[in-house]
């Protein structure tokens, strides 16, 4: 699934700029992947398994 900034802002119930932020920040981690349509960026996970085990470790995190 790709999501631009504006509908993960709006998921999150999140500002604008936070949520580049953060995109930006996964980016360089190569967790995220994306794709530039006219003015718009497209974001979309860019390892499934790396996905995985981070979304593995929050919950085990939240768990207490």
């Amino acid at each position: 699934d790709e999501h631009s900034v504006n509908d993960i802002a709006e998921i999150l119930d999140l500002g604008q700029s936070t949520v580049s932020h953060q995109l930006r920040f996964l980016k360089n981690l190569r967790l995220v992947k994306y794709r530039r349509e006219g003015t718009t960026i497209y974001y979309s996970k860019d390892d499934d398994h790396i996905m995985n085990l981070l979304m593995q470790a929050i919950e085990h995190a939240t768990h207490n």
